[in-house]
């Protein structure tokens, strides 16, 4: 997929740091200091299975601990290697800096294929790795607190967080050892559309924007606007689905391992998503074109390109094709160094992973929040809430009626101003006014700053500039 002068996905992350850090006054040591990996834990551990023992290889990475605990996504795939986990710790620390979480960034990873193992026999390798992991203190609610990444999801962090618990047994904070679980399982409302509800988030935030609409070559609103998606796992079903019902958006290809489905009127995504889960392809799909060259559909003229799947995705390779004049970085580390630098040459806006997809850690934070508090967010004050409005509503009928004024209030307004906040609306609240402020952050250097042309260093430079702080105030 890459060419020969392509750098690797960790060195791509250190180039688009060091780009960023030539245009900062910070001392070559403090420089260093962030940029470097903490340090990498590689685990190897045997689990009987089949009637043999079988062996697997697994990583933590820690990058930063300017802030603890670190924190920082397992993702189960045969691609996971070193390198692969420690850029995507580095992305965490610039991510978690971005979106003011107060976490250090780490990675976890295991390097198997999690559809070779039935069930049962992926709770046991997972039980096993968390197990090492735990003893190392490499998973633990104040110190280092994983979540669900690639090849990962509820089942999985249910199974490390009751590993934990088993070994942890007077730790009353055991279920903020790990974010993500399932609801009933100390998780929390919208854990899981987290990401991709991020990335609707973003592309709201950057559409109310005429300037910044306007570098990207587009204007009006969201609606109608063709999108293309690679990768429905997830983040991108989510985001295709949240930006197709709520916001208008047509998404005119959706792009799988197995090839590409396009419709210029629209895709029902719900209906894909439901035929992925149900065959395990997108092939004879009935309602959309089948194209078996997925990777070719990167470059179809589209409004919106969405990738979020895998890293590197858009490299020296296709860049130059690549007609989309806004892509928004759903996955981490879609783009490449080098592709960067040639889509930026064309004009085309490209909103950073670090950002965009940044819901998934911000209501991982909320729920570890949840677990060290003990109580569901809006289980207080929603009632209270609720009789509030009541009296105010009421009044007004009451005064409508005494003056004779004869005006109702609009059908379903009762019921949506009466119902107080609970959990899920509380988490999406907070999510909003979180993906905000970090584009807020982004943009007052991007535009405040004539040697600041992209998004990314805008980016980086917040996060960057947020870390050395912290740094400065612990003595460093």
């Amino acid at each position: 997929m890459h060419s020969a002068t392509e750098p690797s996905f960790r060195e791509s992350v250190d180039l688009m740091f060091k780009r960023a850090t030539a245009l900062m006054d910070l001392s070559p040591g403090l420089e260093e200091k962030i940029r470097i990996c903490n340090s990498t834990y590689t685990v190897r551990f045997g689990v009987r299975l089949r009637g043999d023992i079988q062996t697997f290889t697994g990583y933590r990475s820690v990058h930063s601990e300017h802030m603890e605990p670190v924190k920082g996504g397992i993702r189960y795939a045969l691609s996971v290697n070193q390198d692969e986990v420690e850029a995507l710790a580095a992305l965490m620390t610039y991510k978690c800096a971005l979106v003011e979480t107060p976490f250090g960034g780490s990675k976890g990873g295991l390097c198997i294929d999690p559809r070779a193992w039935d069930e049962h026999e992926l709770e046991q390798i997972t039980r096993r790795f968390a197990y090492e992991l735990i003893k190392r203190d490499l998973i633990n609610p104040a110190q280092n607190v994983p979540a669900p990444d690639m090849g990962t999801g509820e089942r999985e962090m249910a199974w490390i967080a009751d590993q934990y618990a088993r070994m942890n047994t007077t730790d009353i904070n055991a279920k903020a050892c790990v974010t993500g679980k399932p609801p009933h399982a100390g998780g929390i409302q919208g854990r899981v559309e987290a990401t991709g509800r991020g990335v609707q988030y973003a592309l709201r935030e950057f559409f109310r924007h005429k300037e910044d609409k306007a570098k990207a070559g587009l204007s009006g609103d969201l609606d109608a606007k063709r999108v293309i998606i690679q990768g429905l796992g997830n983040v991108g079903y989510h985001a295709a689905k949240f930006l197709s019902e709520e916001d208008g958006c047509k998404v005119v290809a959706v792009i799988e391992r197995d090839g590409a489905l396009l419709d210029d009127k629209g895709l029902d995504v719900e209906a894909i998503f439901q035929w992925i889960k149900a065959h395990g392809t997108i092939k004879a799909f009935p309602h959309a074109i089948y194209t078996e060259n997925g990777a070719a559909v990167l470059e179809h003229d589209c409004d919106i390109l969405i990738p979020a799947a895998l890293e590197g995705v858009i490299n020296l390779g296709n860049a130059a094709r690549i007609r989309a004049p806004l892509i928004v970085e759903a996955a981490n580390g879609p783009i490449t160094f080098g592709a960067d630098e040639i889509l930026r040459q064309k004009g085309i806006v490209i909103i950073p992973d670090m950002f965009a997809n940044a819901g998934g850690v911000t209501v991982s934070y909320f729920e570890w929040v949840k677990n060290l508090s003990h109580i569901r967010f809006g289980r207080m004050q929603r009632r209270a809430e609720e009789a509030r409005h009541h009296v105010l509503v009421e009044e007004l009928e009451k005064l409508s009626a005494d003056k004779g004024l004869g005006w109702t209030l609009s059908p379903g307004f009762k019921d949506k101003y009466l119902k107080g906040a609970g959990e899920l609306e509380l988490v999406r609240s907070g999510l909003d006014d979180t993906m905000r402020g970090a584009y807020q952050a982004m943009r007052d250097v991007w535009h405040g700053r004539n040697d600041v042309t992209d998004l990314r260093v805008a980016a980086y430079i917040v996060s960057i500039g947020r870390v050395a702080t912290t740094y400065r105030s612990k003595g460093l």
